[in-house]
């Protein structure tokens, strides 16, 4: 009975210890990570400018506090660079639709998905593009597909989505459920872009600093709401 009581007590003791080592690791990892900073809030655009230009193109407009185009548009660009990061926002998208949402891209290139891997939004019902995993919604558009546990939620309601990156490493969410992760630039990464369409473009993916863009260049309407971004450090 001595020994069982022993026992207990270093397992309880490991338990504890387990338990502090993360809470530590998470307030550890908060503190490290900058603060929330709001791109989007339901009134104001002004972090926000076209690709390749000055202004936010016309048919990108505030709608009942959502950011909201119902007809084929130019991107929505950050007016800021954005390298480690954890960006959150919430989007629905209309019957058939499809868009991106793009990070790290730069303006080298005539469109912004040359550059910035993207992060897929799509109806995966009635969209051309649900064909393939590889295009559904919350994949590494043509080069990872998402989890079948992460799915996307009926067409007129809100999803959640998180994207993470830090270095190499980069993660999708899709309303709580971690979608997919990826190493940027490693063997596997490198076979995919060289077997995609992407082999094209040379500096597809290669920026560790860019901004993040919205695709508006798809027909239908699109809604977003709630984008806020931290960087992580």
């Amino acid at each position: 009975m001595r020994e069982w009581k022993q026992w207990v007590s270093v397992v309880a003791t490991a338990a504890a210890c387990a338990t502090l080592f993360t809470s530590a690791r998470a307030q550890t990892s908060a503190k490290d990570s900058g603060d929330w900073k709001t791109l989007f809030d339901g009134t104001s655009l002004d972090a926000w400018r076209g690709y390749k230009a000055d202004k936010v193109p016309d048919g990108w407009k505030i709608v009942d506090r959502t950011l909201f185009k119902d007809t084929s548009v130019s991107d929505l660009v950050t007016k800021d660079d954005f390298g480690d990061f954890e960006l959150s926002l919430e989007w629905k998208i209309s019957e058939g639709g499809n868009a991106g949402i793009f990070y790290r891209g730069t303006e080298e290139y005539e469109h912004v998905y040359w550059s910035g891997p993207e992060y897929q939004l799509l109806d995966n019902e009635k969209a051309d593009d649900n064909k393939s995993p590889l295009t559904r919604a919350a994949a590494a558009y043509a080069l990872y597909p998402p989890a079948a546990s992460a799915k996307p939620k009926r067409v007129g309601e809100w999803n959640q989505t998180r994207i993470l990156a830090k270095g190499a490493h980069v993660e999708h969410w899709l309303n709580g459920t971690k979608a997919l992760e990826y190493e940027l630039w490693s063997p596997d990464w490198e076979a995919k872009v060289k077997a995609s369409k992407f082999k094209d473009w040379p500096n597809y993916g290669r920026a560790k600093k860019g901004h993040i863009a919205l695709q508006g260049d798809h027909d239908g309407t699109l809604a977003f709401r709630n984008i806020r971004i931290r960087e992580l450090k």
